[in-house]
C-alpha cells in the first residue's frame, strides 16, 4: 500500500471517530442536563393556596365598607356544607325520632284518662290572658316552623311535588310570613316569661315528679303545683329556646349589626338559629301530644280555661288545695245539674 492510501485511510478514519464521538455528545447531553436539573414542584392546589393564606382572600376597596374587599372566604365552605348536609341530619333525627318515640308510646300507653272518670265539675286554670300569651305564641311558632323547614327541606321534599313555579310564590310568601311573624312570636314569649315565671321555678316537688314517672308512665300521680317538672321543662324550653332564635334571627333580618358584625359572626348566628329551631320542633310536638290525643282532658285547660276537677286532683293536686283553700270553688258547666239536684 502507499503513503498516499495510507493517508487517506487514516483521515477517514479519524473523521468517523470524531463524527462518532460528536454524535454520542450530543445524544447525551440532553439527559446529563435533565439529571442536572432540579425535579418541577407539583401544582398547587387550591386548598395548599388557602391553607397557605390562612384567612379570607382579600382584594382592594376604595369604599368605607372593608368586608366588600372578601374575595374568597374559605371557612364558608364549612358553612355550606353544614347548611346542607348536617343541619338536614339533625332535623330528621328531632323530628322524625321524636315523632317515632311518640308513635310507640301512644301505641304502648293509649291516652291517659281521667281515672276517675269526668266529674262535672269544672275549676278555671287558665283566664283569657293567659289562654291568648299561650295562642299567641303557638300559632305563630307553628308558621314560622313550617316556614323554617321549608327553608331547609322543601327543596328536596316540596319542590319535586307542586313544581318550580309553584315552589317560588310559596317560598316567597312563606319569607314574608317568617320574617313579619317573628315579632308577634317574640311578644308571646315575653308575655308568657311575665305570666308563669314565678309557677316555673323549680322546687322539690320536681323531682318526686321524676322519679314516679309523671303519670306518664304506670298509674301513679305525683303532687304538683299549677306547673309539674314536664310543663315547667316545655316552659323553659319554650322561653330560653323562644329568646334564643328571636335574638338569631333579628340578626339574620339585621345583617352586620349587634355583635356579629363580620360573615363568621353571621354564619354563626345562622347555624345557631336553625339548630335551636329544630330541636324546639321537636319539643313542641311532644306538647302537642300530650296536650291532644295524648291525655284526656288535657286540651280544655287552654280551650276555654276550665278543666274537669278530677283531672286537676289528678294531674295537679297541691294546685287544688291552693284554689279551694283560697275561696274558688269548683263549678258545674253550664246548663248542667248540680251534684245534689234531684
Amino acid at each position: 500500500m502507499g503513503i498516499r492510501t495510507r493517508l487517506r485511510t487514516a483521515l477517514v478514519a479519524l473523521v468517523l471517530g470524531v463524527g462518532i464521538g460528536l454524535s454520542a455528545a450530543t445524544a447525551t447531553a440532553p439527559e446529563a442536563a435533565a439529571q442536572q436539573q432540579p425535579a418541577a414542584p407539583p401544582a398547587a392546589t387550591e386548598q395548599m393556596l388557602f391553607n397557605y393564606l390562612q384567612g379570607n382572600v382579600e382584594g382592594r376597596v376604595t369604599i368605607p365598607d372593608r368586608r366588600a374587599a372578601t374575595l374568597i372566604q374559605p371557612a364558608g365552605r364549612d358553612f355550606q356544607e353544614f347548611w346542607r348536609s348536617t343541619m338536614k341530619w339533625i332535623g330528621g333525627i328531632a323530628i322524625l325520632g321524636m315523632l317515632a318515640v311518640l308513635a310507640i308510646f301512644y301505641l304502648v300507653r293509649g291516652t291517659i284518662r281521667i281515672e276517675a272518670g269526668p266529674s262535672g265539675r269544672t275549676i278555671q286554670r287558665f283566664n283569657g290572658v293567659e289562654r291568648f300569651a299561650h295562642w299567641l305564641t303557638a300559632s305563630t311558632f307553628i308558621v314560622l316552623g313550617i316556614t323554617g323547614l321549608n327553608i331547609t327541606f322543601g327543596r328536596e321534599l316540596l319542590l319535586p311535588l307542586i313544581g318550580p313555579d309553584a315552589f317560588t310564590a310559596w317560598s316567597e310568601l312563606a319569607k314574608v310570613a317568617h320574617n313579619y311573624l317573628s315579632f308577634p312570636f317574640t311578644l308571646g314569649v315575653v308575655l308568657m316569661l311575665v305570666l308563669w315565671v314565678k309557677d316555673n321555678l323549680p322546687s322539690a316537688t320536681d323531682a318526686r315528679w321524676f322519679a314516679e314517672g309523671g303519670g306518664l308512665i304506670g298509674h301513679g300521680h305525683p303532687p304538683a303545683r299549677k306547673f309539674n317538672a314536664g310543663q315547667k321543662l316545655i316552659f323553659w324550653s319554650v322561653v330560653l329556646g323562644g329568646a334564643a332564635i328571636a335574638v338569631t334571627g333579628y340578626i339574620m333580618m339585621f345583617p352586620f349589626q349587634f355583635w356579629a358584625t363580620d360573615i363568621a359572626g353571621m354564619q354563626l348566628a345562622i347555624q345557631l338559629h336553625g339548630i335551636i329551631a329544630l330541636v324546639m320542633i321537636a319539643i313542641i310536638l311532644a306538647h302537642i301530644y300530650i296536650g291532644s290525643l295524648g291525655m284526656e282532658g288535657a286540651f280544655a285547660a287552654m280551650g276555654t280555661g276550665r278543666v274537669d276537677l278530677n283531672w286537676a286532683k289528678e294531674h295537679h293536686s297541691l294546685w287544688v288545695d291552693e284554689m279551694m283553700s283560697g275561696g274558688r270553688a269548683a263549678a258545674a258547666p253550664p246548663g248542667a245539674r248540680s251534684a245534689g239536684a234531684d
